[in-house]
């Protein structure tokens, strides 16, 4: 049974989005995110059966609405699809730090435009599926004339009907969609792709499917969806079929997670090896081809020959978040220029900590003050502290940990 998880994050133009994450009972195989059709919601009841679906065949399935729709904050007609993109991407960074991944792209009609668009900025992403697609963003432009949009007429904005609903738009929308150019980031896609396609579309004629299938690269499938309406609503046996092509297709191009962690459990896992000698407190530490050597400061007996066991620990924590806030200011492009941490630890009473449930005796104390050096901005260096507290080794200090001791033969 699935369970269903409400989040948001910070979209493109810095609005809040909402989000929904449908999660298997147990631990995911992988995680897709889903991207809506144009002036849709993420709870377009297609869209919703599909991600459960997905959920109940062990998949973590990110839902989210796009700036100004559904429950998101922002203006609609401050949008394009340029913003759009970079919604998709910041979701997919969201759903990469919170669940991992994602894995598998999945976009329902200019939601399928835009995951061919932005697959190659999301790193994570091993395989792209597109439901009722339309091959290039000229359709919605056409769309939008068709609605109402007038060109030729005085002004920047206009109210346009669209789906029985009426949107404001401004002329830099279709100045966006017309600046687009899709089939070349189809063509250098460089991942498996799933295009689904009613034959009986009226929205997007089947033909945008061949012209994807004839842009696109191998691997590259086309799965009809006989009978079914571009939304996916008037029989919700199209959501389930949809949702079992996808689970079945995707496990031939995506390795299951525990899969993948088996296999490499040598090669990821940390391994270590102390020896202390016959008198003192000096050992010798080998970290694979590497040696360290720790000891007591002299004020307690030993010979001070090198850090302390709280010592390396704090190492630990300082190099773990230096790394980490290295890895994300290289992947979002930030000027970061050095890294500094200084830590801490002590003991203090319980009832002098705030946070924490102990009320009596004394318990660790671990702090941390971080240096970022180079141009950011505020916002910038507010982002880098938050990612400081999500790296490893912290999360690991803050969760439940099991050590198991035995006696080497």
């Amino acid at each position: 049974m699935s369970t269903t998880e409400r989040v948001e994050f910070e979209g493109a133009l810095g609005d809040r989005l909402a989000a929904r994450v449908e999660l298997p009972s147990g631990p995911p195989r992988a995680c897709a995110l889903f991207a809506h059709c144009f002036t849709c919601s993420k709870d377009l009841k297609a869209v919703v059966r599909i991600s459960r679906a997905l959920a109940e065949r062990g998949f973590a399935v990110l839902r989210f609405d796009f700036t100004g729709l559904g429950e998101s904050e922002g203006d609609f007609a401050d949008t394009n699809f340029s913003s759009n993109l970079d919604d998709l991407v910041a979701a997919a960074e969201f759903a990469g730090e919170r669940y991992g991944g994602p894995e598998l792209l999945i976009g329902h009609s200019l939601g399928g435009a835009a995951v061919l668009a932005a697959a190659s900025r999301i790193e994570a992403s091993r395989a792209v599926a597109t439901i009722g697609a339309p091959s290039d963003t000229d359709h919605v432009r056409a769309t939008l004339l068709a609605g109402g949009f007038d060109p030729d007429a005085e002004g920047d904005e206009a109210e346009v009907e669209l789906a029985g609903r009426s949107f404001t738009v401004r002329r830099q929308l279709l100045e966006d969609l017309a600046e687009q150019r899709l089939s070349r980031e189809i063509g250098r896609l460089g991942r498996p792709l799933l295009i689904l396609h009613s034959p009986v579309d009226e929205i997007v004629d089947v033909d945008h499917a061949r012209r994807i299938y004839k842009a696109a690269r191998h691997p590259k499938s086309f799965v009809s969806l006989d009978g079914a309406d571009h939304l996916l609503l008037e029989d919700e046996r199209d959501s389930e079929f949809v949702a079992e092509v996808l689970a079945a297709w995707a496990g031939r191009y995506i390795e299951p997670r525990e899969a993948a962690e088996s296999g490499r459990e040598e090669e990821t896992r940390a391994q270590a090896v102390v020896r202390g000698g016959p008198a003192g407190y000096t050992n010798e530490i080998t970290l694979g081809r590497h040696r360290l050597i720790a000891d007591e400061p002299q004020s307690v007996g030993g010979g001070d020959r090198g850090p302390n066991p709280y010592d390396l620990l704090l190492a630990a924590l300082g190099a773990c978040k230096s790394m980490t806030l290295r890895m994300y200011a290289d992947r979002k492009g930030w000027p970061l220029q050095g890294i500094e941490v200084r830590l801490d630890h002590s003991k203090i009473h319980a009832r002098d900590c705030e946070r924490c449930e102990s009320e009596s005796g004394k318990i660790d104390q671990l702090r941390t003050a971080i240096r970022i050096e180079g141009p950011l901005d505020d916002d910038q260096r507010a982002r880098l502290m938050e990612i400081s507290e999500r790296c490893p080794v912290h999360r690991t200090l803050h969760s439940e940990v099991e050590i198991l001791s035995r006696e080497l033969e």
